[in-house]
């Protein structure tokens, strides 16, 4: 009796980015989505700009505004409090769902971790960074502390050394400690709570991180359903992780059954989770707009197909995804936008590589509408160049 082998999928670029927008909630705002799924769906939303993360999640759902996503973050009743403000992906500040918040810290923590990019002076060993995130995690339980006064406890339980002032920051100094805030985040030891002021402030939200393999593996699995067909390679990208880890990481998967492999027409071979073979057939249509940092326009792969021709040069900064607000047309990338807040005023440029056609036009004014019932204000398109230089 003979065998007979799986027969190979193949899937197109408009196929995959298809049925993306659609797992992303961008092909239209989804009736009933809460501020949790949306940042769900994407795999975090980037928050390092607040108003941008809470724009990218408003976009998503259907009537969704602002101030659903702050009050997922910061309602006083703790059992609302959906979504957490921590260190996601490639070691930047995300909201993520409360519920996920267990396999994202097993996962994250678990990544190895490349050289030590700082100088041999500033460094700490592996004795003082396991110290620093044991006090961070005592000092903020059962408190919210701004960072200065988070920082004043880290050196009393630690040593003077966590306090030396050899970090480069924002036009001044940081203690040595903070190099491994992120990884306290990463750790479950630390979250974002609520502002005091203008001031940040933190606590240890109590999650326990999931064990690592276990975590890493349903980490792979979301992030192949939400922007697969992946290679390893993308998925090392994505995460700011060792491409040699993640090809073991596939490896693994691969031959558990968990993960197959695919014939991706403008990638070669690579992988969605098992079973998980189907696309969308018809074309995409639309207009939208993706604010800085919006998770689809970084985790999406290859780039080169999503910014398209004149679009890579004028919406990526250095190569680098997330720099502009981006202009979709049709799910790929055709021009700039950018948003200037005055009360309640939102004036919003959009610059396209490509003149629109009056059908397109009506679309985008739809879309600027949303924007501004999104960000709680009264938007107001004008087309055209757009000045601002890329987010910094």
């Amino acid at each position: 009796m003979t065998s007979r082998a799986r027969r190979t999928v193949t899937v197109s670029w408009p196929e995959a980015n298809a049925r993306r927008l659609a797992r992303q909630h961008l092909s239209g705002p989804a009736p009933g989505l809460s501020p949790a799924d949306a940042a769900g769906a994407m795999l975090g939303a980037h928050a390092q700009v607040l108003s941008a993360a809470e724009l990218s999640v408003g976009l998503r759902g259907e009537g969704l505004t602002r101030a659903d996503v702050r009050t997922a973050l910061w309602a006083d009743d703790p059992a609302r409090r959906t979504l957490v403000k921590t260190f996601g992906p490639r070691g930047t500040v995300h909201l993520l769902p409360a519920a996920d918040l267990p396999l994202w810290t097993g996962a994250l923590s678990a990544v190895p971790t490349g050289p030590n990019p700082f100088p041999k002076d500033t460094r700490m060993t592996p004795d003082q960074v396991e110290e620093v995130v044991t006090a961070i995690g005592a000092a903020l339980t059962g408190a919210e502390l701004t960072v200065d006064e988070l920082s004043e406890e880290v050196v009393a339980r630690t040593g003077p050394w966590a306090g030396d002032l050899v970090m480069p920051g924002f036009q001044a100094m940081w203690p040595r400690w903070r190099q491994v805030l992120h990884l306290a985040g990463h750790r479950g030891a630390l979250a974002y709570a609520p502002n005091r002021g203008r001031r940040a402030t933190y606590t240890n939200p109590g999650y326990t991180p999931l064990p690592g393999a276990e975590a890493q593996a349903a980490l792979v699995e979301r992030y192949l359903y939400a922007y697969g067909p992946a290679t390893p390679a993308h998925f090392a990208r994505w995460l700011a992780a060792p491409k040699r880890w993640a090809d073991g990481l596939f490896a693994s998967l691969a031959g558990s059954g968990a993960i197959e492999e695919v014939a991706f027409a403008e990638a070669g071979p690579a992988w969605v989770v098992a079973g998980d073979t189907d696309f969308p057939a018809g074309p995409v249509r639309g207009v939208r707009l993706l604010p800085y940092f919006d998770a689809f326009a970084i985790a999406s792969q290859p780039r080169e197909r999503l910014f398209p021709g004149r679009a890579y040069e004028r919406a990526l900064g250095g190569g680098q995804a997330g720099n502009y607000p981006v202009l979709l047309v049709d799910g790929t990338v055709a021009g700039v936008w950018h948003q200037r807040r005055s009360g309640r005023r939102i004036a919003v440029t959009v610059e396209p590589l490509e003149p629109l056609s009056a059908a397109r036009l009506r679309a985008l004014e739809d879309e600027v509408e949303r924007v501004g019932a999104v960000m709680e204000g009264r938007a107001e398109l004008t087309v055209g160049t757009v000045s601002v230089g890329p987010h910094a």
